[in-house]
């Protein structure tokens, strides 16, 4: 026994002594030719190593390199592939010998790697010399598998001891994109026992000026390489985003994770113009902090959020939805619940009335051209094609622009660049209905197909907030279908076309005392009355309306009161702003308001209101009035109705017993002229 003790032990000494002696038995500088050599036949590169080659064999199997370049074919703008400041591997020798792997230091210094495209397409990443083909198998033997079953073989018991890199760099040039992105102060250290025992990684790196920190652990790695689960957490750590998961994480060709996700931007705007290096497109002052949480389950193209609670700037929500990136565009599917959602903060800012002038005043004839600030600007609708969403939400109060809208339901459905909002459930202004909006931006510009169906309308509310417009008041009832199409702002208003209906119900216009303009003109519209406002009341107005190429056209206006009637038509043109209308009102021997008749006799002034939206003028039409009555008043005098002509002048009434009756004028010229 002690014969054979003292065999083992020369052996090991002759063994030690071996690999003691063998880096002096084998010259750096010939290993250093024939890494180069064997660099050059499997790559057609050449590899440079103008720095110090050491070889150790013992106590551990290691190579130290310094100042190392592999070079880059002709035609690229840098010189080099990779560099390396210094390269030291060391592989403990013992572990080797029963067929396990330690790394016992894997330490990359210095490293600069540049991947390049050129302009013609072409990657410096990509070896003109062939990889050698694999040797064939030989069937007469069993496929060897790992001691795991999986894809651990070759790494059954590997362990890694001092790994890392140190102030690394990393650039990427897109030749025919004329783009460039650096990542530098890249320092990053892992630590692995072995695989039975937790990985853990953590690194820094800057990119564009910003330090990123990074965290993994993966508690079980062989179950990971073998395609099982294993738990698992991850960090990344910015100025301008934070995110941490922490849940498992699975290996194999099902590869994916799930467990729960904070999500922390401080400014969505700052981070894309960080990530993109341009400021965002979007209009609006929004898109200011967002945060997310909830459960997240991903594989492959696919990811769910369940559980999940939004915030983007002062908008919550919560909700479930699933995404799917395997398509032409990202698909988004789910619900969400949101508190409020203000829409003014991703909108565009109202454009300032163009200087230069003040709106012109009616010309003859009724025409006039007010001011117009419709944008010619092409409408982008590239945001509409971005994804494809089918989703619900529930919302607690709605605000676009000054209209505010209550509790609704709201359906949204996008496909390929076409966009269908329905309102199912819709309160507004104390009225209810339901509404469709539909934008269509699938080809160059914008379409625009609406409807509105709501009834109990408060109409000067709602009016004054949607288009400043505060001359009408009661509860109105309404349908309207609208559809148009343009590449701006202006032709689309010009391409409108549609119809509607809409009813009022015990309100009043307000600004004009059509009333008081029947008995005394001049006070109607000379602001007499002792200062008093303006007022029209009514029990009913209403009347249907056409659009044609963004000209509103209404032909059958009625308004009742008692002892009024109005009946009015005219169109109001969008695209330059401007309204030409023509009223008729009468004042009637009848108590009658809503339901009444719209027939009763009575005396009638019309009244004319045309000019831009933000200056309008009213005036009578003294001529047709005039007209109208004298036709009137001879007509009767021919019936034999007021005595005849001299009725008409205020004489005879033509009776055959010769009396003498006081035959008035229609109208009373001093109260039309005199006062």
């Amino acid at each position: 026994m002690k014969k054979v003790l003292a065999i083992i032990g020369v052996i090991v000494v002759l063994v030690i002594g071996a690999l003691v002696a063998l880096p002096m038995l084998v010259p750096a500088d010939k290993i250093k030719e024939e890494v180069v050599a064997q660099v050059k036949a499997a790559t057609g590169r050449d590899l440079t190593i103008q720095g110090k080659v050491s070889v150790s064999a013992f106590p551990s199997l290691g190579v130290e390199v310094a100042n190392i370049a592999l070079a880059n074919p002709a035609g690229f703008s840098t010189k080099d592939l990779v560099r390396l400041g210094a390269l030291d591997v060391k592989l403990k020798l013992l572990p080797i010998l029963s067929g396990r792997v330690e790394v016992d230091s894997f330490v990359l210094v210095d490293p600069v790697i540049t991947l390049e495209v050129d302009r013609k397409g072409k990657a410096n990443w990509v070896f003109d010399t062939p990889a050698a083909a694999p040797a064939a198998a030989d069937k007469t033997k069993p496929a060897e598998k790992s001691a795991g079953g999986g894809a651990s073989a070759g790494l059954g018991d590997l362990v890694l001891g001092d790994v890392r890199i140190s102030n690394g760099k990393l650039t990427y040039i897109d030749g025919p994109a004329g783009t460039k992105e650096e990542v530098d102060g890249i320092n990053l250290t892992v630590s692995l026992k072995s695989l039975d025992d937790p990985l853990a990684l953590k690194g820094a790196l800057n990119w564009r000026a910003k330090a990123i920190e990074l965290g993994l652990n993966v508690a079980k790695p062989r179950a990971l390489i073998d395609g099982k689960s294993s738990a698992a957490d991850i960090t990344i750590s910015s100025e301008p985003v934070k995110f941490a998961f922490k849940g498992e994480a699975n290996g194999g060709a099902t590869a994916g994770a799930k467990g729960t996700i904070d999500l922390s931007v401080p400014s969505i705007r700052t981070l894309a113009q960080w990530a993109t290096g341009k400021p965002l497109a979007m209009e609006g002052s929004g898109l200011g902090p967002f945060a997310l949480t909830g459960q997240l389950a991903a594989a492959g193209s696919k990811l769910s959020l369940t559980q999940a609670k939004i915030a983007i700037d002062a908008i919550k929500a919560s909700g479930d939805f699933n995404v799917d990136t395997g398509g032409a565009r990202p698909a988004l599917k789910g619900k969400l619940d949101v508190e409020a959602l203000d829409l003014n903060p991703y909108l565009p800012a109202d454009k300032p009335a163009a200087s230069g002038g003040g709106t012109s005043a009616p010309a003859a004839g009724g025409g006039s051209k007010g001011k117009s600030d419709w944008s010619d600007a092409p409408i982008d609708a590239a945001g509409l094609k971005a994804a494809d969403v089918d989703f619900a939400l529930s919302v607690g109060s709605i605000l676009v622009k000054k209209i505010k809208v209550g509790k609704s339901a709201l359906k949204v459905v996008l496909n390929n660049g076409r966009l269908t909002a329905d309102l199912t459930e819709l309160a507004l202004y104390q009225g209810a209905g339901k509404a469709r909006f539909g934008l269509d931006g699938s080809q160059p510009g914008l379409g625009l197909d609406a409807s509105f169906a709501l009834k109990g309308l408060q109409a000067e509310p709602f009016l004054t907030d949607a288009a400043d417009f505060t001359r009408l008041e009661g509860t109105g009832n309404f349908d309207i279908q609208v559809t148009g199409r343009g590449r701006t702002e202006r032709q689309l208003v010009s391409s409108l076309n549609g119809k509607g209906a809409v009813a009022f119900l015990n309100g009043a216009i307000k600004g004009i005392n059509l009333a008081e303009m029947v008995r005394n003109v001049t006070t109607a519209f000379a602001g007499g009355g002792g200062g008093t406002a303006q007022k029209t009341d009514f029990a009913e107005l209403g009347g249907t309306f056409t659009i044609a190429n963004g000209i509103v056209n209404n032909q059958d206006l009625a308004l009742k009161s008692p002892l009024l009637r109005v009946e009015g038509k005219g169109t109001v043109e969008l695209p330059p702003r401007t309204v030409h209308y023509r009223v008729e009102p009468k004042a009637v021997a009848s108590l009658e308001g809503q339901g009444g008749k719209s027939d009763v006799g009575g005396i009638q002034v019309p009244v004319i209101i045309e000019g831009p939206w933000d200056n309008l003028s009213y005036r009578p039409d003294l001529e047709a009035m005039l007209k109208g009555q004298a036709t009137k008043a001879i007509g009767d005098a021919i019936g034999g109705k007021a005595g005849g002509v001299g009725g008409l002048l205020g004489g005879s009434d033509g009776s055959s017993s010769g009396d003498k009756k006081s035959g008035p004028l229609p109208i009373n010229p001093g109260g039309l002229f005199g006062r």
